[in-house]
């Protein structure tokens, strides 16, 4: 089995509080080291055999058409994940 991962953040210009809460607790937790946050959200696709050509440009299709918000958000990466992990 093969897996397609899908990254989608929300367009710079977009408020993001839950980035900004977690940007506000960081320091407080010792992390002094990071000046933003961005949160996002990640889609596995699972497809049968190996991921080919074909399924990352589907998965790309489902991505911009339903995954994500246009107006909002940005589809950032579409990949096969690595066996490995």
């Amino acid at each position: 089995m093969g897996h397609v991962v899908i990254d989608v953040m929300l367009k710079p210009e977009i408020l993001d509080p839950q980035g900004q809460a977690v940007n506000g607790a960081l320091p407080r937790l010792g992390f002094e080291q990071f000046t933003d946050v961005r949160q996002g959200k990640r889609f596995v696709l699972t497809v049968d055999g190996e991921v080919t050509d074909e399924h990352l440009a589907a998965a790309a299709e489902a991505a911009e058409k339903l995954l994500s918000n246009p107006v909002i958000e940005d589809v950032v990466s579409v990949r096969a994940q690595d066996p490995d992990q």
